[in-house]
């Protein structure tokens, strides 16, 4: 793993990002956008989050500043106002309307502000029958129908973490709608709102398969099709010291030397055949578990059979590649993803460590000069 360091802050050095601290997605987005180099001030509640993690160890918050603003106090709004006259972007995570009662949502931003760029991230959008609904990430999937598609057929459908939803469908999208919204401020002066809900972009993740149904090419059900578990040659087995093989040669070229490899040439001709998909499935199966997965990860080494061992989180930053291209970094004795990604002028680096509630209020002050943050020794 390589110990972060490099100099580098990134191809946003110099914008200024606003969080009002949340759970979930806020925090992993304004994360990303404090990797790519914005200088990203938390304001955190009295109390903290409310999630139960110690924020020496939350990555999320790594690359950001912190001050403590209770925003239900008298002077709390015009606290994170004047930030925001000075600031980029910002992004908060409330339920519709919360910010408004607050005194901070995007209308009294914009009176300060007419350029700043307002993200807004939930799981069920501004508007709809469900907008003012609690929810969390295995919800908002389950109505996109991307939940439904993982898993066996006889099994409920297996749970994703967080990662498809919150991460992908939420964050991903609230940072790619905030930098073309400040694309667009830029180059125009005038700021708008984003509203990034993970509804939305975990549908949009699922274009390609909507595609293919429309095609003909996906069945809607589980365990059926290509990419899903139901083709034998694209799928996860488990070795014989109860680890596990992932499978992917879809090409005939990666298939043949996959067949050849695992020792069953014989079967072949079987990729065509979805009515002999069964047969694969099980010789591939028996296969597997005669040997652990250091030795097929061994009997694969080098070849583009498109197999891989399936790692844990903590076996996976001592993988030799991962290792070789500092996919992993530690920073303040924490083993942590490195940014993502890589920039040739403009590199990227972890400067540091999460955040701690309220430890750079001075700083923020000075910076940001908004003298008010430290009123009454706050």
């Amino acid at each position: 793993m390589a110990e972060a360091g490099t100099p580098g802050n990134g191809p946003l050095t110099g914008v200024r990002v606003i969080e009002l601290a949340g759970i979930g997605p806020g925090p992993f987005a304004a994360m990303l956008l404090a990797d790519l180099g914005a200088d990203v001030v938390r304001v955190d509640r009295p109390g903290g989050p409310g999630l139960g993690v110690d924020p020496a160890h939350d990555v999320t918050n790594r690359n950001k500043r912190s001050v403590i603003i209770d925003l239900k106090a008298e002077d709390g709004a015009t606290r994170v106002l004047d930030l925001a006259e000075r600031a980029d972007i910002l992004i908060e995570g409330y339920r519709p309307g919360v910010a408004e009662r607050l005194g901070v949502g995007p209308d009294a931003c914009h009176a300060r502000n007419p350029r700043l760029v307002y993200g807004r991230m939930t799981g069920w959008g501004q508007e709809g029958p469900l907008a003012h609904r609690a929810g969390h990430d295995i919800a908002y999937i389950a109505l996109t129908g991307t939940l439904g598609m993982i898993g066996k057929p006889d099994q409920p459908p297996a749970v994703p973490a967080n990662l498809l939803g919150d991460y992908a469908g939420g964050s991903l999208y609230l940072v790619v709608g905030v930098l073309a919204a400040l694309h667009h401020a830029r180059a125009t002066g005038v700021g708008q709102v984003v509203d990034a809900a993970i509804v939305d972009g975990t549908a949009h993740l699922s274009a390609m398969i909507h595609g293919m149904m429309a095609a003909g090419g996906w069945q809607d059900r589980r365990h059926a099709n290509l990419l899903d578990g139901g083709c034998p040659y694209y799928g996860t087995y488990e070795t014989a010291d109860g680890r596990h093989m992932a499978v992917g040669p879809l090409e005939q070229r990666f298939y043949d030397e996959f067949v050849d490899l695992l020792g069953i040439p014989e079967l072949g001709p079987a990729r065509r055949d979805p009515a002999r998909w069964e047969e694969l499935r099980e010789t591939v199966a028996a296969r597997f578990r005669t040997r652990t997965r250091d030795e097929w990860t061994a009997a694969f080494e080098g070849s583009d059979a498109c197999v891989a061992p399936v790692l844990s989180l903590r076996e996976a930053p001592g993988h030799p590649h991962l290792a070789a291209r500092g996919t992993f970094v530690d920073h303040g004795g924490i083993t942590q993803p490195a940014p993502a990604p890589r920039f040739s002028t403009t590199p990227t680096s972890v400067r540091g460590g999460p955040a701690l509630p309220g430890a750079d209020t001075a700083d923020v002050a000075r910076d940001w000069d908004v003298p008010l943050l430290t009123k009454d020794g706050d």
